[in-house]
């Protein structure tokens, strides 16, 4: 069992609606991270920025950019991560790809598309919560908007590490940074968010604040705000074990059933 994690965090702007500019981008941070690391991150629609004309930049399974993970996971021998607009069965997805060294894939559709920009109305909402098992880690990956809503992160699984992926806004950047640690304290789990800096091409702003709690809600990282930076944070399961055998708070949560 592995009982450490490396995970690096990649905060970075990116080219509006032009998915091969980003892989380019992209291929250049991390071929930049010099440590060897588990787990490579990347923001939400990290191909085109958040989108709301997905048929510009939308891709299949077996499309480049699917390729262009394969290719990078097993050069660096790490797990990476991020959603892209996935189109399939005449539908559009924004969509966590997860594709592992050996080629495996596991995928979560965004649960909570947000309607305040419309997503909604273009985008298929998921269905199912997904925990991701990789080197004995038990990983729960989301997507934005799903931040706002504690009841589909409940940690009832039992999983490690809680990773967010986001194009969040400046404007609401103070919910961003309480609601992330909320959910690393509530869950008594690792929570990383990695989300974009910049300007998209709707002129929205993004300052980043992409960070990494522990499970008792202390900030792990030194990310800076409103700049592109790459930072690798070490989790340890043996926090983990220790203070949920501690103050068992786990223990004491509320059983429920969750209609979807």
């Amino acid at each position: 069992m592995s009982r450490e994690l490396k995970v690096a965090i990649i905060q970075t702007e990116l080219a509006w609606e032009n998915p091969e500019e980003n892989r380019r981008l992209l291929s250049y941070k991390i071929d930049a991270i010099l440590s060897t690391v588990d787990v490579i991150v990347l923001p939400e629609m990290f191909t085109s920025g958040f989108t709301m004309n997905p048929s510009a930049v939308a891709e299949t399974m077996e499309g480049e950019t699917l390729n262009w993970l394969r290719s990078k996971a097993k050069q660096r021998q790490a797990l990476i991560m991020g959603s892209l607009v996935i189109s399939e069965n005449n539908k559009f997805y924004n969509r966590m790809v997860c594709v592992e060294p050996s080629g495996t894939i596991t995928t979560y559709d965004k649960r909570h598309t947000f309607t305040l920009a419309g997503e909604h109305n273009v985008y298929t909402a998921g269905t199912e919560k997904v925990i991701l098992n990789y080197k004995d880690w038990k990983i729960c990956p989301l997507i934005c908007y799903d931040l706002r809503f504690p009841v589909w992160a409940r940690n009832t699984e039992n999983y490690d590490l809680l990773i967010y992926v986001a194009n969040w806004p400046k404007v609401r950047i103070s919910a961003w940074d309480a609601l992330l640690k909320a959910r690393a304290i509530e869950n008594m789990t690792y929570c990383i968010g990695v989300n974009r800096v910049g300007q998209d091409g709707n002129k929205h702003h993004y300052c980043g604040h992409s960070v990494a709690y522990d499970v008792l809600g202390n900030r792990m990282d030194n990310l800076p705000d409103n700049k592109e930076a790459t930072e690798i944070v070490i989790l340890d399961k043996d926090v983990i074990t220790k203070y949920r055998e501690k103050l068992n708070f786990l223990n004491d949560r509320d059983n429920f059933s969750l209609e979807v």
